[in-house]
């Protein structure tokens, strides 16, 4: 005789469905399918940013995952500066700036903690128009000579424009001298200024020079007022894709990628 008891029918019905539920979820997986890539959304100042764009088709092609990048200096009022861009509201799941601009924003409670990831040094160089006579800047008398015989000098926006116009000009002891004919160029690279013949000498770093055509690299500047700037990464608070934001910052700052950041221009961190 079967069992007809309430507890026998609840298991029955357990048994019944047990099978359907099965179904459904394998059902559920076939239409899910594999897990969808996920878009990395970077934001990024122009010093690492030939060796980034070196670097990152490599970790497309490894993860799956897409990067989409935008474009700005490190500090500054610009809309394009990336301050402005995460203050206004703009997603990102990557910032990759100057180190002590990136500390600033954590300082505010911006970024992930613990994210921070130094990538590269960055040192300032001297560009002249190609086909100009190059000066003499090997010593620092000879690099201050250059510059009082300049009739006019630009420098960027961001990290190494900033400690040009706010320290090194004093340090020179030059500062009434050089600043009447000096201008900070906004958003747009130095080198590609000199190239136009809008400025007879450009100021940036060296990586930021280094793409641009129609200019002469005479070097960097003397060590005695030389601005090493280091680039870092990091987390913004937010992020939607924090796992793939940490693959990519691994990615950036692996000792087998030392060779490609220093051809940029850049001295690894990783490479010391």
């Amino acid at each position: 005789m079967s069992d007809t008891t309430p507890r026998a029918n609840a298991r029955r019905s357990r048994r019944h469905a047990l099978p359907l539920l099965a179904a459904l979820a394998l059902a559920g997986l076939a239409l899910a399918g594999p897990a969808q890539a996920a878009e990395v959304r970077v934001m990024i100042s122009g010093g690492f940013t030939a060796a980034y764009q070196a670097l990152v088709p490599g970790f497309e092609t490894k993860t799956g995952d897409k990067v989409a990048t935008a474009y700005g200096p490190s500090m500054g009022t610009a809309p394009e500066a990336i301050p402005v861009r995460l203050a206004r509201g703009e997603p990102a799941d990557v910032v990759i700036m100057v180190g002590y601009a990136l500390d600033a924003l954590d300082k505010e409670g911006r970024i992930e903690p613990g994210s921070k990831v130094a990538l590269a040094d960055s040192r300032i160089a001297l560009a002249v128009k190609a086909g100009a006579k190059v000066p003499d800047i090997a010593t620092l008398d000879a690099f201050k000579t250059a510059l009082l015989g300049a009739t006019s000098i630009a420098y960027s926006d961001s990290a190494s424009g900033v400690y040009i116009e706010k320290e090194m000009y004093g340090k020179l002891g030059l500062e009434k001298e050089l600043a009447p004919k000096s201008r900070m160029i906004v958003a747009e690279r130095v080198g590609n200024v000199v190239a136009r013949g809008d400025a007879e000498f450009g100021f940036q770093q060296v990586a930021e020079l280094k793409p641009v055509k129609g200019i002469t690299i005479v070097g960097p500047i003397p060590p005695e007022v030389q601005k090493v700037t280091v680039f870092s990464a990091g987390i913004p608070k937010g992020a939607r894709h924090p796992e793939a934001a940490r693959a990519l910052i691994a990615w950036l700052s692996a000792p087998e990628h030392a060779g490609t950041v220093a051809e940029t221009g850049l001295d690894p961190i990783k490479a010391r």
